[in-house]
């Protein structure tokens, strides 16, 4: 690969060490020369200096896929409108950061003591509050440049019942205020109070290493709160460029008593807390690295109401869950994974050899026609078109698998100080896609992984996918063609970094962080406490009440009327033995329970398996989540002692 400057422009030329599988010799792509010697905040642009350090061997596979893509367009006739990103006037991306975080009300008409943002501003930790009030200031400026008659809050007000609050916040410490001048004593104790919770010492770290190490991903604490204590701090500044390495370091979960919570394991409703947390959270963590995250908004386009490619995937789901009620990605998706994988994943070049673009074109339009009515037929198609038609599927889409929103946000986590942060950010980023993006993107990297370890035959490593597959998620066409293609050869890098990531540490990627969850956990709790203070709802409880407790005298024995001290009762209306009192004790897992009611082998019932069928935590401070195996109940029953036991399926 070289790069030859000219008076008019840069040319790349790419070429592939092991020959011509892409039927080109190579490729040219003009680019502006400024643009060329630059990054968008105008350093030097070192294409030998990203983090995993990369060299133009390893990019090779990019330029050459990036290649294909180009050449992939030139040949496609049918031009899709491009989506045009619209920039937003001032205070409009606060405004509607504001409506996305769920605290719409602290503005404009609806303006007003709500008892829900008031619970739930409560529960915000003292970096989360930052950037609410950030936003919030923001907002009140320019409505006042305006004029509109609203009622505009003093942004201290917003916070004032908070600050008064006596309780304690999810992770056990003191509430925390915004950071002003009249607090300032305040925030440096509970600076310190962090530290000690962190494991830092003035004279000695014992957490230094495995900080410095960065194995060790602690979610018990807010991810900014941790940034803001360690960004000023002797471990913060020795991680300065901890991301220089060759190798990524090998993150691991932390083992949580009270269980680890995974995407899908909570109720939707408590799903929404979580997405409103998860923004604020990944805001206050960007305000405290430096690092600018704005969401971008596309302006609305024509798209395709049906078929398969370049179709909305909310409209492609639609109409595949009438014909497979409870698919959670599309269709053809599923079924080019599965081409993909009947024919080995011991493929050499496998995802890097694009398949006959005339072919590919052609077979694209074929499944167009014919995929619905079940008359396609897949012994022609081979392998390696079918890898291209995947891609293809991916780039197609009206707008980009990681949304238009939140793309820019992915392709900056590169520019986080630490792995560690990197790793926090996309935590965060992926709560924050819509369910069928996420699920989409799940599968995707699941399937990413398979060809991975298949990597001693078709020699492809995670880093070979990672440069093939950059390219497809994110250079997407409709964000305005050329400016964004130049930017790709600076950000190709960093791309192939932040794909590397997704598919190295995807299980780590799809855990709800436990701040989070407690964070959910204290909203729901204090909802409850405010609730049953009105007398109307008072009576509904009581009428509840009765009618519940009628209704399980009619079914428990006289044995099961009283449960004792220590013990929880267990339902599982499913299987055989629908109902049993559990004795809680230190090591009492929640696999251990599943496992006694499966050994109770009575009934028709028992064609339920151990994998399919799971222990709830219902009720109480959290809407349902279902627990996983290693969850040990005796604690989890002493963080939420008035929650339901149900054993079920999760289709149930």
């Amino acid at each position: 690969m070289s790069w030859l400057s000219g008076s008019r422009g840069v040319v790349l030329t790419a070429y592939h060490p092991s020959g011509d599988p892409g039927g080109r010799r190579s490729g040219q792509y003009t680019m502006n020369h400024e643009n060329s010697k630059k990054t968008p905040d105008g350093a030097p642009f070192d294409r030998s200096g990203s983090q995993d350090s990369l060299d133009e061997l390893s990019m090779d596979d990019y330029w050459k896929e990036l290649e294909n893509i180009h050449e992939t367009r030139g040949n496609n006739h049918e031009e899709q409108e491009a989506l045009v990103v619209k920039e937003p006037d001032e205070g409009e991306l606060e405004e509607e950061w504001l409506k996305e975080a769920g605290l719409s009300n602290l503005f404009g008409e609806s303006t007003g003591d709500s008892l829900e943002s008031m619970v739930f501003l409560s529960t915000l930790t003292r970096t989360q509050k930052a950037a609410v009030e950030k936003r919030v200031e923001t907002v009140t400026q320019t409505m006042r440049k305006k004029n509109k008659q609203y009622q505009i809050p003093d942004v201290r007000d917003i916070f004032r019942l908070q600050s008064d609050s006596k309780g304690r916040v999810c992770d056990g410490r003191e509430p925390s205020t915004v950071r002003t001048c009249e607090n300032k004593n305040e925030t440096q104790d509970e600076a310190k109070g962090l530290k000690f919770t962190l494991g830092i010492d003035e004279q000695t770290s014992p957490l230094e290493d495995t900080w410095l190490s960065e194995t060790a991903i602690n979610l018990e604490i807010s991810f900014s709160e941790q940034a803001a204590i360690f960004k000023d701090s002797s471990v913060g500044k020795m991680c300065k460029g901890a991301g220089d390495g060759s190798l990524l370091p090998n993150f691991r979960l932390p083992k949580d008593k009270t269980g680890t919570t995974k995407i899908g394991d909570l109720a939707p409703q408590d799903m929404k807390k979580i997405y409103s947390l998860a923004l604020i959270e990944l805001t206050a963590l960007y305000d405290i690295l430096g690092t600018e995250f704005k969401q971008q908004k596309a302006a609305k386009i024509k798209t395709k109401e049906s078929g398969l490619f370049g179709v909305p995937l909310s409209v492609l789901l639609e109409q595949d869950q009438k014909k497979v009620p409870g698919t959670k990605t599309p269709l053809i998706f599923q079924k080019l994974i599965s081409q993909i994988e009947e024919a080995t994943l011991e493929t050499e070049g496998l995802l890097r050899i694009p398949g006959v673009a005339a072919r590919v074109k052609s077979l694209c339009q074929e499944l167009e026609a014919k995929f619905y009515e079940g008359t396609f037929n897949w012994e022609n198609v081979k392998q390696h078109d079918a890898a291209s038609l995947l891609k293809l599927f991916i780039r197609e889409m009206p707008q980009p698998l990681l949304t238009v929103e939140y793309l820019k946000a992915f392709q900056d986590v590169q520019n986080l100080p630490t792995r560690n942060q990197q790793l926090q950010a996309l935590n965060l980023l992926v709560l924050l896609l819509p369910e069928a993006n996420r699920d989409t993107l799940k599968v995707l990297l699941e399937f990413l992984q398979r060809v991975i370890d298949h990597r001693d035959k078709n020699k492809m490593t995670l880093k070979n996918v990672a440069m093939v597959m950059a390219p497809n998620l994110f250079t997407f066409r409709g964000f305005g063609s050329k400016a964004i293609e130049q930017s790709q050869f600076v950000m190709a890098a960093g791309t192939a970094n932040v794909m590397h990531f997704m598919i190295q540490y995807q299980k780590l990627l799809w855990t709800i962080p436990k701040f989070i969850v407690n964070q959910v956990r204290k909203q729901n709790a204090e909802s409850q406490k405010k609730e049953k203070k009105d007398k109307a709802m008072k009576k509904l409880l009581k009428k509840m009440a009765y009618d519940r407790e009628k209704h399980e005298k009619q079914d428990k024995t006289s044995n099961d009327a009283d449960v004792p001290e220590g013990v929880i009762r267990v339902q599982a209306p499913h299987l055989s033995k629908v109902s049993m009192a559990i004795q809680l004790t230190e090591e009492l897992k929640a696999s251990d329970i599943v496992a006694r009611f499966l050994s109770q082998k009575s009934g028709s019932v028992q064609t339920l398996k151990k994998e399919e069928v799971f222990l709830y935590e219902i009720g109480g401070n959290i809407g349902e989540r279902c627990l996983d195996d290693d969850t040990y109940m005796k604690d989890l029953y002493q963080l939420n002692p008035n929650a339901e036991w149900v054993i079920k399926s999760k289709n149930s």
